[in-house]
């Protein structure tokens, strides 16, 4: 005989295998349109509470029992359902985002610090949604709308910013930090950044120390790039006369810096005529670059000059990224700890969600030289 498939309350369940209906789903607390996600309203009814009741332990309200929180919890476990994320955010007028605008996502000391960044946020329930000025210039201009569109709840502008007209007015409304720039100085929106002037002479000390007398810097630009060049200039000027030093300018691309380097190492500069007491005119025995990218394409000009790094050009680079530890370039860098100035401007940012009134602060994060195989005397002191 074959078996009923009549319930109780008189409606089919229909037959083993069938796809259930709408109204089936309906029925079960699963939304119309939807094969498998149940409602708040079926952890509700398998939990034997109220639909307020289960919003309040989602929230982690404090006011519901041990015993209704587990019911709710273990119904929420055999249903398999997940809280609409939309919904809890227009609920809690949070969306736990944080907005990221970067400079130039090609360079991969964003990558580095963005690390460092996002583990101390994921940490914290915190998501990034990134926009690169770059690839997007129209968001990257417009970005105080963009962030304030998608309602993120802070913002962290990581590198130089291309437009700074818009970042008052959106500090006002949301807490915003500054990573890896010193620039600008606007009320309640901290700075974390490298001591890019105090990394700058310890590269240039390096060189010195080595013996080097024609010692060469290929510049970057914006505030990080005139740091960098001050501390470049305040080692040279420590040893007086005895250094000389030249500056390229560079816009920390590596086609920039080899450029740069093909103009500071080209054999007319060793061969030519100088004028009279103009040691500059020498071709440099040392190049201290803006930065790791910079420096890999001045170890490209040297190679193509038929130059040997670092028997003929010691080379140091900053920001110690991956490039300089790849092994057949073995770069001698700055480091200026780029996870770190992340995991600062992530803190940073924690507490001025908390304190939005606080006083803006600014942190530099110390940097140390990484010794590798770039740098050596040079064939002549």
């Amino acid at each position: 005989m074959e078996r009923s498939n009549q319930r109780a309350d008189g409606q089919s369940e229909g037959r083993p295998g069938e796809r259930p209906t709408e109204r089936d789903r309906e029925r079960s607390g699963v939304r119309p349109g939807a094969d498998r996600n149940p409602t708040i309203r079926a952890v509700a009814e398998r939990a034997g509470v109220s639909k307020s009741l289960v919003s309040l332990v989602l929230q982690g309200s404090p006011r519901v029992s041990a015993a209704r929180r587990q019911a709710v919890l273990a119904a929420i476990e055999e249903l398999g359902y997940r809280p609409n994320a939309a919904a809890r955010s227009l609920a809690a007028r949070r969306t736990h985002t944080v907005g990221v605008l970067l400079h130039d996502m090609r360079n991969p000391w964003f990558v580095e610090v963005l690390d460092g960044l996002n583990s101390l946020l994921q940490a914290h329930g915190l998501r990034m949604l990134m926009i690169d000025a770059r690839l997007d210039r129209r968001a990257g201009q417009d970005f105080a709308r963009t962030f304030q569109e998608l309602r993120v709840d802070g913002i962290v502008i990581v590198g130089t910013l291309p437009d700074t007209d818009g970042l008052a007015e959106v500090a006002e409304r949301l807490p915003t930090v500054i990573a890896g720039n010193h620039e600008p100085r606007l009320p309640r929106v901290d700075l974390v950044a490298n001591d890019d002037e105090r990394g700058a002479r310890l590269a240039t000390e390096h060189l010195i120390a080595l013996g080097h007398r024609r010692i060469a810097h290929i510049a970057g630009q914006g505030q990080v790039g005139e740091l960098r060049r001050r501390g470049f200039e305040a080692a040279i000027r420590s040893h007086g006369p005895s250094v000389s030093a030249v500056v390229e300018s560079g816009d920390g691309t590596e086609e920039g810096g080899y450029r740069a380097a093909v103009r500071l190492l080209h054999p007319s500069r060793a061969t030519g005529r100088p004028a009279p007491g103009d040691p500059t005119a020498e071709r440099p025995t040392a190049v201290f670059a803006f930065n790791d990218i910079s420096g890999v394409g001045a170890l490209s000009a040297a190679q193509e000059l038929g130059l040997d790094v670092p028997a003929d050009l010691s080379l140091v680079g900053y920001d110690n990224t991956y490039l300089a530890r790849i092994r057949h370039l073995w770069l001698n860098s700055v480091n200026n700890a780029s996870h770190e100035v992340g995991r600062r401007a992530a803190r940073c940012l924690l507490d001025r969600m908390e304190h939005p009134d606080a006083p803006a602060g600014q942190q530099l994060v110390p940097p140390e030289l990484e010794i590798r195989g770039s740098t050596a005397p040079p064939r002549t002191v």
